[in-house]
């Protein structure tokens, strides 16, 4: 790889990173897409691989953000029981 494009992309992700720790996301996006574009020039047979196992990757994690929702969903569902009960055990007093 040449030395502007190790640059370019190592300048990208710098600035994506600083971004977004400025809370300023669309910008991070795009900073590190320049860097993506100019890493995907480089490697392109790399990058089609991912391409065509993208929407397995997108699968699995809409899998995973489901399951994640199920358990939050029980664990608020406990912490209203449990809010519940001691309510009930203050009326008693």
């Amino acid at each position: 790889m040449e030395n502007w494009k190790r640059a370019v992309i190592a300048g990208s992700v710098g600035t994506a990173v600083v971004l977004l720790m400025k809370r300023k996301r669309p910008a991070a996006v795009l900073a590190g897409g320049v860097g993506l574009a100019v890493l995907a020039s480089e490697y392109p047979n790399q990058f089609g691989k991912i391409r065509e196992e993208l929407p397995s990757y997108v699968r699995q994690g809409t899998r995973f953000l489901d399951l994640a929702m199920q358990i939050g969903g029980k664990i608020e569902e406990l912490a209203e029981r449990r809010a519940a009960r001691a309510f009930e055990e203050l009326g008693e007093y």
